[in-house]
């Protein structure tokens, strides 16, 4: 199989740690620059026309796209350990807690960072500041809702680490990075805890 990546991207990350915590091997790692349009060029339109990645080709040439689509393959193929819920019970409230993450969390942040950061003006043709400006409100919203849960639980979804905890946490490592988000220096102590433990995993290392 064969991953098209990109370096800082938060969404190849998802899948490359999802990979990392499988302990999956030998899969061949394609980097993308975006910086250089790569993504906007003919050969890898061909591989995705939408022209995002990441996107996994298959051994027998199919093209899988969207993250959280490639991570339940990779989890169909690799089972052990488990990171998507045993069960039809626990994997619904994993998903529930994903795409929670997902929708309100790591979106927020994206559209905060593609509309606000200058360094991303050439990725995202107009950039709106205002609406960059309001989502980086709603997503601290967000993550005040999430350092409540962690509150009551150790992970994002329960007990145990899960695919929602690798969605939150390179969701929170983009806003880091590009949106200088700190949860504890906003009062958000469960959630910073619970970014210092997930950043101490050996998985977490930018590959």
């Amino acid at each position: 199989m064969k991953l098209y990546s990109s370096t800082f991207a938060p969404n190849p990350r998802r899948v490359t740690m999802f990979i990392a915590e499988k302990g999956i091997e030998g899969i061949e790692t394609v980097m993308i620059d975006l910086g250089a349009d790569e993504h906007r060029g003919a050969a890898f339109l061909a591989v995705n026309p939408l022209g995002r990645v990441p996107a996994l080709e298959l051994d027998e040439g199919r093209v899988l796209c969207e993250t959280r689509a490639i991570c339940s393959y990779l989890e169909g193929l690799h089972p052990a350990p488990n990171l998507m819920g045993e069960g039809f019970d626990e994997h619904a409230f994993i998903e529930m807690a994903d795409r929670r993450v997902e929708m309100h969390l790591f979106a927020g942040i994206a559209n905060a960072v593609r509309h606000c950061h200058p360094g991303l003006a050439s990725l995202e043709k107009p950039q709106f500041p205002e609406f960059g400006a309001s989502q980086g409100e709603k997503m601290r919203d967000a993550a005040r809702w999430l350092d409540g849960e962690l509150s009551r639980h150790a992970y994002v979804a329960g007990e145990r680490f899960t695919v929602a905890d690798i969605t939150a946490f390179c969701a929170l490592e983009f806003g880091r990075g590009l949106m200088k988000f700190r949860p504890g220096a906003e009062g958000m102590t469960h959630l910073q805890e619970w970014r210092d433990r997930i950043a101490a995993r050996p998985t977490a290392s930018r590959p």
